[in-house]
């Protein structure tokens, strides 16, 4: 069986298609995230701490209970917009920090101390 040279075109062309579709989820320019840990005043990590993201565009607070390790996460954020952040946990609360809409980064970290 002998493949015509039209054909390996059209399968060339196919696979170029298909792979073009498994781009990374952060190769989009205009979305980016941010996670930190939550840490207590003696630098231990804080578990069930709320931490509150507010984008300063729409006024919308997300919120993560961070878990075992005081970790949190915010996923698919635009990268236009400035977002504060804070963390409270038992009438504890941390300063208010800023994720810039200068920053290039595309995964920032930011920790909140509780005081």
């Amino acid at each position: 069986m002998r493949k015509t040279p039209l054909a390996i075109l059209g399968l060339l062309l196919l696979s170029i298609a298909l792979a073009g579709q498994n781009k990374p989820l952060n190769a989009n320019p205009d979305v980016r995230s941010v996670h930190g840990i939550v840490t207590d005043v003696g630098d231990n990590p804080v578990k069930g701490a709320v931490v509150y993201l507010e984008d300063t565009k729409t006024l919308q607070i997300r919120s993560f209970v961070s878990g075992g390790d005081g970790d949190y996460h915010f996923a698919g954020l635009s990268a236009n917009v400035d977002y504060k952040l804070h963390a409270e946990h038992n009438d504890h609360s941390s300063a208010t920090k800023t994720l810039s809409n200068f920053s290039s980064k595309k995964d920032a970290v930011i920790d909140l101390k509780l005081r």
